[in-house]
C-alpha cells in the first residue's frame, strides 16, 4: 500500500461480499493538487472570518464604550446593543 490518498469506490451493482464491491482508488496527481488548493483556499477563508469577527467584536466593543462616555447606563447600553 503506498502512502497516496485514496476515496472509496462501491459497487452497488455487485452482491455483498463480492471482492469487487469496494475499491480503494489512489487519487490522481491532479486530484492530490486540487485537494491541496482546496484546503489552503479553506484555510484563507476560515481566517477571513475570524477577522471579521474580531473586527465586528471590537466594533461592538468600542461602540459600548463610546456609549459609556455619552452617559448611558450598562442597561441603556444592553438594549441598544442586544
Amino acid at each position: 500500500m503506498t502512502d497516496r490518498p485514496t476515496h472509496l469506490v462501491v459497487d452497488c451493482s455487485l452482491p455483498e461480499g463480492h471482492p469487487d464491491k469496494i475499491k480503494h482508488i489512489p487519487y490522481t496527481d491532479e486530484e492530490i493538487a486540487q485537494r491541496e488548493k482546496d484546503a489552503a483556499q479553506a484555510a484563507i477563508e476560515q481566517a477571513e472570518r475570524e477577522a471579521a469577527e474580531a473586527q465586528k467584536q471590537a466594533n461592538k466593543e468600542s461602540a459600548k464604550a463610546k456609549l459609556e462616555a455619552l452617559g448611558l447606563s450598562e442597561a441603556e447600553i444592553l438594549a441598544l446593543l442586544g
